[in-house]
Order: C-alpha cells, then sequence, then structure tokens
C-alpha cells in the first residue's frame, strides 16, 4: 500500500484550515487496516485508511449513531468521497492494556477496568436503541450460526492442528447443542464483538473510550464482559474476573431498569466464555500456526491455560461430553508444553550477537567469541529502500522507512521464515547451556533492509525467550546521513 499523505492532507484541509505539522503511522494491528496519527499545532486526529468500504461504512454509522447518543466512542469528523479514509478524534496512546502492563493488579486498573465495564453496558443498552442493524457487517445477530462459525473457527485452525483423535461427528452435535443453548438467551442487545483491552482508550483525565467496533451486530451482553475479563495477555486473576463480573451485572440492571436473574445470567456468561475462548484460540492457532506470525504463537499457551481453568471450574449448563474430550486434550501437558517456549533465566550462559552490515563496504562482521558457525542471512533479495531518494539518508531504524518494508516488500514473509529456522537454534542452546549465537544480516549498503532485519529479530527473541541480545549495526558509521 501507498503510504496516502497527500490524499490525507487533502482530505483534513476540507475539515479544518489548520496547519499539519506531521504525519505518523500507527503499528498494526491483526486487520488490514492502516492507521496514522495527524499532527497539527494544537491537536491531533486519527486517520484511518481501509480498502474495505463496507467495513468503514459499518464503523461510520455505528461511530453517528453512538456519537448523538453521546457515547464513549470516537466522534467521525470528516469522510472522503470513495470512503476508503475517514478522520476521527485521537483518545491518545494509552489503552487499558498499557495501565495494566504499567501498573500490574492495581486499585486504580480495578477501578478502570469497573468503568468500563459501567460504560460498556449503557453502550449495549443505549445503542441498541434504534440501531438499525442491517448495517451490520456480517450477520445483523449473534445467533447459532455466528456461534458455531467461532467454534468451528478453533477447530479448523487449532485443534485440527495438533492431529489428535476424536469423534468428529459427536463434536458438531456437540457444538450445535452448544449453539441452540446460547443462542436462546433473555438479553439481546448491541454487541461490541471484540471488547478487549486494546480497544478501550483511557484519555489524560482516567476516563474510558471504546475503538474499533466494526464487526458489532445484536447479541447476548455476557460475550463483550467475558471478551475482556477473559483476554489471554491481560489474564486478570480469578478474584478480579468474579468481582468485576458482578459489577457489570449491577451496571447492567442499573442500564436496563429491571432485574435480572443472576444465575441464569452467570450460567450464560460462562457458556459465552467459552465461546470466546474458543474463537481466540482459532485466531491465534490462524495467525500463529497458519500465518506463521510469532507473536500469536506465544499467545497460544496462555490461551490454553485460561481454558483448563475455565473446565475445572465452571459449568455451562449443558452436557456437551465430546466437546469435553476435545479441550481436554487441548489443554493437555503435552500440548500445552509444545506450545510453551523455552525462556531463559538469569543464569542462563547464553547471550545472541545479531549484526547487520554491508557486503560492500564492511563484509561479515568477525566473530569475536571464536565460537564460529551461527547463521548469514543476505537481505538482498528484498526491494531496496535506499534506491528511493525520500529513503536514502534514513536508516531501518526510521518509521518511513520500516512502514516501506512492511508494506511494499516481502520482508514480513522473509523474516517469518527466520524465525521459524533461528528459534530451534536458540531454544536448543539454551537447553544444552552454550554460550554464544551469532545472527548477522547483510545487504547492499547495511543501512535499511538488514538494519530492519536486526532490529526485529533481536526484538522477537527477547519476547519469546527472554534471552540475552547483543545488537550491533557495523556500518552505522558510513550511513548516508
Amino acid at each position: 500500500m501507498q503510504i496516502p499523505h497527500e490524499a490525507i492532507r487533502t482530505l483534513f484541509e476540507k475539515y479544518s484550515s489548520a496547519p499539519i505539522t506531521g504525519i505518523d503511522k500507527l503499528p498494526q494491528a491483526g486487520s488490514e487496516r492502516h492507521y496514522f496519527r495527524l499532527h497539527t499545532g494544537d491537536a491531533s486526529y486519527i486517520v484511518t485508511y481501509g480498502a474495505n468500504v463496507q467495513e468503514n461504512e459499518t464503523f461510520i454509522y455505528f461511530s453517528k449513531h453512538f456519537a448523538a447518543k453521546k457515547l464513549n466512542t470516537a466522534r467521525i469528523l470528516c469522510i472522503s468521497e470513495d470512503k476508503i479514509l475517514y478522520i476521527q478524534e485521537d483518545f491518545g496512546n494509552t489503552s487499558l492494556l498499557n495501565k495494566l502492563e504499567e501498573h500490574g493488579f492495581a486499585d486504580p486498573v480495578y477501578e478502570l477496568y469497573k468503568q468500563s465495564l459501567q460504560k460498556l453496558a449503557i453502550l449495549q443498552v443505549k445503542g441498541h436503541e434504534g440501531m438499525d442493524y442491517k448495517k451490520c457487517l456480517t450477520n445483523a445477530s449473534f445467533g447459532k450460526e455466528a456461534i458455531m462459525a467461532d467454534l468451528l473457527y478453533f477447530k479448523y485452525y487449532f485443534l485440527d492442528a495438533l492431529r489428535k483423535p476424536y469423534d468428529k461427528q459427536l463434536l458438531i452435535r456437540d457444538f450445535e447443542a452448544l449453539a441452540n443453548y446460547l443462542s436462546h438467551t433473555e438479553y439481546k442487545y448491541f454487541m461490541f464483538r471484540d471488547f478487549q483491552s486494546r480497544n478501550i482508550m483511557i484519555d489524560t483525565d482516567e476516563k474510558v473510550h471504546f475503538i474499533d467496533y466494526q464487526g458489532g451486530m445484536k447479541g447476548a451482553p455476557q460475550y463483550d464482559v467475558a471478551s475482556l475479563l477473559w483476554q489471554a495477555r491481560a489474564n486478570l486473576p480469578d478474584t478480579w474476573k468474579q468481582s468485576l463480573l458482578e459489577d457489570y451485572i449491577i451496571a447492567f440492571e442499573k442500564t436496563v431498569k429491571k432485574p435480572v436473574d443472576k444465575e441464569v445470567f452467570r450460567s450464560q456468561y460462562n457458556g459465552y466464555v467459552l465461546i470466546r475462548l474458543m474463537q481466540v484460540l482459532g485466531a491465534y492457532g490462524f495467525r500463529g500456526l497458519f500465518e506463521r506470525k510469532a507473536q500469536f504463537l506465544t499467545s497460544i499457551p496462555l490461551a490454553l491455560h485460561n481454558i483448563k481453568w475455565f473446565i475445572n471450574n465452571q459449568s455451562i449448563g449443558i452436557s456437551v461430553t465430546e466437546f469435553k474430550k476435545v479441550l481436554e486434550i487441548c489443554v493437555s501437558d503435552e500440548v500445552i508444553q509444545e506450545f510453551t517456549p523455552t525462556q531463559a533465566t538469569e543464569d542462563t550462559p547464553l547471550v545472541v550477537t545479531v549484526n547487520s552490515f554491508s557486503f560492500l563496504k564492511t563484509g561479515y562482521p568477525v566473530d569475536q567469541t571464536k565460537n564460529g558457525g551461527g547463521f548469514v542471512f543476505d537481505c538482498r533479495g528484498i526491494l531496496n529502500p535506499g534506491r528511493i531518494e525520500e529513503f536514502k539518508k534514513k536508516s531501518g531504524l526510521d518509521r518511513p522507512v520500516k512502514d516501506f518494508l512492511e508494506q511494499q516488500t516481502k520482508m514480513p514473509d522473509f523474516l517469518n521464515s527466520i524465525y521459524n529456522v533461528v528459534d530451534i537454534a536458540v531454544e536448543d542452546y539454551i537447553k544444552r547451556g552454550f554460550e554464544h549465537l551469532v545472527i548477522n544480516f547483510g545487504c547492499t549498503g547495511g543501512q535499511h533492509r538488514s538494519v530492519y532485519a536486526a532490529e526485529a529479530v533481536a526484538r522477537h527473541l527477547r519476547n519469546k525467550f527472554k534471552v540475552k541480545i547483543e545488537l550491533n549495526h557495523n556500518n552505522k558509521e558510513n550511513w548516508v546521513s
């Protein structure tokens, strides 16, 4: 994708005469949408670029509907004629997940979760009023078909990848029984569909705001609560999950203005917890096992531990014998260990040295450890940013070059293949107590492609294996600047 800076400028000028001081590309998440932060002298805005016009139209409709009711969502400020670009409010960089990672399970973070659930109840109920569900991106209602789709997503992209025996016919029958049970819920309101801590932004006044609700539809409110409280990466304590569920039920009762049968509500909540856990595990399997994206593979053990705790401690109010057998296979020690990477400790002697270099100017880095071996990867098969005038004086450390390599070259595929190869050696070296491993990346000038690749692999190894890293850019003194 060509970064549409000029199109962004043209669209913004229709909204405001304020001079633009900068446009930053934001990190891309799991979707195909691209986000930018546009800066003026005293304000900032979020610009979304998405080729899926129907998805854009759904988000814009939801946003305008919610704004009219003064709910905690972004106002849409300007839309391009072709509807592939739109500008919205900017709530800043801090998500609820950021707060959790920074402060841990502290009281102020609990209060942010509680506030999020209170505002969620209001969004679900008030947002439902007058909603035209025909505008939804997919099914207008989260009923049996949508539940079956989530369960089959888990089956095809995670369960079947394990290659473990089970009775396929009995499992499908259990899926249908569970889908029938959950689709006949007493409560159906607007369902956010992906209500998790990355989609909850915290402003400077510690107020919560919601983003990325374009997948919303009519459905059970318990699903969104399950999505937030059982997010694998957040890994909330069981006491928080139970207490926050009670906080939500109080807020929901207050919003709908009628008593809630709490026993039935909790029973169906448990069913939706299971559905959400299956959907998430299917997503991790698809992104990790099939698309080979390492960051999703590392989330699989967290999801499996969530499921293991759930099936050992909760009931969903319906007998699904084969499904339970399948879940027990998934959370067996053997399977969890298969997806749990070996990680270094403070006593692990291994140091991984990652180098970038220029084939023309510096040649192969000298192995100071005298260990020999290691890896040398040639990045010259990747389209060279250094041949483009605007990138010549930049390096693989600069955001514009990163965007170019990520969006307009085969660099992501190149790196995913490297992760598969290098991970084998790093895990083995940790287990065997080896002290040194060298990984080298070379390109023509040692300034763009090799630098980006070295940074990416160093980051990947730190995150996955917690191993000590020495990162060197050997041609830095010769970079064009």
